[in-house]
């Protein structure tokens, strides 16, 4: 670890993590033998950490767990893939092997697309695991650093009305992406059955122990905030004149983990720290990088992300140290202003004239059921659209670049699969992680008990004339927050099954944390308490007040200005 005289860690005893990454020869440790392994259908010891960063989870069915145990079984084992996506961008005709691979190798046969804009698989069996890496490959793709101590999947505005602009934005996610990236080899070795080339792996950026925590990225064009940057470590706001992009304000230190009554740890908005020219752009992401891995917790993974670091040694240090380290100076932060973060359904025409097409998907998760052939609808788009599919940070999708000869068959297939159809403003603009039955860090359902919250919460926004208004609703499973719900008007994280804290008060932008009104209650308990705020709402707002600022206004909870106070204050 470089700079240690800089580090007041320094001395004090390491993470097992710390000792995993520094025992694991550059991420590979013994994942090989393990593959080997058919006693049990999971990695063991050290490798159920180590095969993060190589872009996968182990879960197991926590619905069936029980039961395997009473029947003397282990858990039944599979893995969870993400992959890596930078802005979200990928052909159309990929799409057709991710399908596949899908059906035929997945105990699920889903694509859940995800709010860091990539499609994970889940219910890989540990055989299949090199089909899944080898299938990527075969289309230009991987998993590699989508998971663990690594900069995680770069995120892109969604745009494609303004697409020059968007795509200089694009271009920019993946030259940092591919920056960032961990340089082991052990990926291709290990997964793509490489040959090893005896030479001395060395990480230039991420150090041999790598990151102290996760890093998340994204690249955003004003006015469209639909990658909710105040959550993410490192930010580049796109300021853009004559057309073209010339250079990027820089907000550092976002995050929305918490540990339930631990009030050591708290979210916090990502802060600006200054302007940058567009040349600048790729020195000053290493920079960043490379202080958070000198100066980051290494001894505490509670108080190891880049907030905690801004906090433990001050944004104006951290600050001049960039400066120090890239040899300049940052000018005064641009002018810039977000108007909205919701994703724009139905049909648009951008710039070049072509045709682009929002899809709305409940929870990410592409799939078929009775009314509504989702899956099937979109492997038919794939096999006639020239263009691109665009995953939000929404969880929806985006068929770009459609030309005026393709729109009608693309329209045709639309209507054949029922892949649109009248969904409220709520729904639109509502969000959940996977949470059970395969997230090992499940505390209460997600994913499974949103839309028939939605419908019992549609028909309360009904009853009182809001039919047609908007709420930014999410709900995550753990304080982990995977699905944002503390950048929400109205946010649920999950406490036990059955249970969860209530938090109201974010607003439509994403710039404003919400904060807890009820803590611990059942989702009953949630809908007569959101049905009374509703109501008063209805009754007493200011013109087009929106539901987050009615209930700061009216007192029913206090703004947060500074959560490490205001949190739990």
């Amino acid at each position: 670890m470089k700079n240690n005289h800089k580090n007041k860690f320094h001395g004090k005893k390491l993470t097992d993590a710390e000792r995993i990454k520094e025992n694991s020869n550059y991420l590979r440790g013994t994942i090989v033998d393990d593959l080997k392994n058919e006693i049990t259908n999971g990695f063991i010891g050290d490798n159920f950490s180590l095969i993060r960063f190589h872009g996968m989870y182990q879960q197991d069915d926590r619905d069936l767990r029980l039961e395997r145990h009473e029947q003397k079984l282990e858990p039944r084992h599979a893995m969870m893939l993400r992959c890596r996506l930078p802005g979200g961008v990928i052909e159309a005709k990929k799409w057709l092997k991710i399908d596949n691979f899908a059906n035929k190798y997945t105990l699920y046969k889903t694509i859940r697309l995800t709010n860091r804009q990539t499609f994970q698989f889940h219910g890989i069996l540990k055989k299949n695991l090199k089909n899944v890496h080898k299938m990527l490959r075969d289309i230009g793709l991987d998993s590699l650093g989508t998971a663990n101590d690594v900069n995680r999947n770069v995120l892109c505005t969604s745009n494609p009305l303004e697409s020059v602009i968007h795509q200089q934005a694009y271009e920019w996610s993946k030259k940092i992406s591919n920056l960032l990236l961990p340089r082991t080899k052990a990926y291709a070795e290990i997964w793509l059955d490489q040959k090893k080339i005896f030479t001395t792996d060395h990480e230039p950026i991420l150090g041999k122990t790598y990151l102290p925590r996760k890093f998340k990225t994204t690249v955003v064009v004003p006015p469209y905030n639909d990658v909710d940057l105040y959550a993410n470590d490192m930010n580049f706001i796109a300021i853009v004149e004559n057309e073209r992009i010339i250079g990027f304000n820089i907000l550092i230190g976002g995050g929305l983990s918490f540990i339930h009554g631990n009030k050591n740890t708290w979210p916090f908005l990502a802060q600006e720290i200054g302007y940058i020219p567009e040349k600048h752009t790729l020195l000053i992401a290493e920079v960043i990088v490379k202080i958070q891995r000198d100066w980051g917790n290494r001894t505490d993974r509670n108080n190891a992300k880049t907030r905690y670091t801004i906090n433990n040694f001050g944004l104006d240090l951290f600050k001049k140290e960039i400066e120090k380290r890239a040899g300049i100076s940052f000018e005064p932060i641009r002018y810039y202003n977000f108007i909205s973060r919701g994703d724009r359904f139905g049909w648009m025409q951008d710039i070049n004239h072509n045709w682009n097409l929002t899809l709305f998907v409940q929870n990410g998760r592409i799939s078929d059921n009775n009314d509504k052939l989702f899956k099937s609808g979109l492997l038919k788009i794939a096999s006639i659209h020239e263009g691109n599919f665009r995953i939000t940070s929404n969880q929806n999708i985006i068929i770009s670049e459609i030309s005026k000869k393709n729109k009608k068959r693309i329209e045709e297939v639309v209507k054949s699969y029922q892949l649109t159809h009248q969904i409220s403003n709520l729904r639109k603009n509502s969000m959940a992680c996977v949470s059970f039955p395969t997230c090992p860090l499940a505390m209460a359902e997600a994913e499974r008990m949103l839309s028939f919250f939605i419908t019992q919460l549609e028909n309360i926004m009904l009853k009182y004339g809001l039919e047609k208004e908007i709420i930014i609703l999410r709900v995550s499973g753990c304080p982990n927050n995977c699905g944002r719900s503390l950048l929400a008007e109205i946010g649920l994280i999950g406490k036990s099954i059955g249970r969860y804290n209530l938090y109201i008060g974010g607003n439509r932008t994403g710039t404003r944390i919400p904060k807890i009104y009820k803590e611990n209650i059942t989702e009953k308990e949630i809908l007569i308490h959101l049905k009374y705020l509703i109501k008063i709402w209805s009754k007493e707002r200011n013109k087009k007040e929106d539901f987050g600022d009615f209930v700061i206004r009216k007192n029913f909870v206090k703004e947060i200005v500074n959560p490490i106070y205001d949190f739990w204050g």
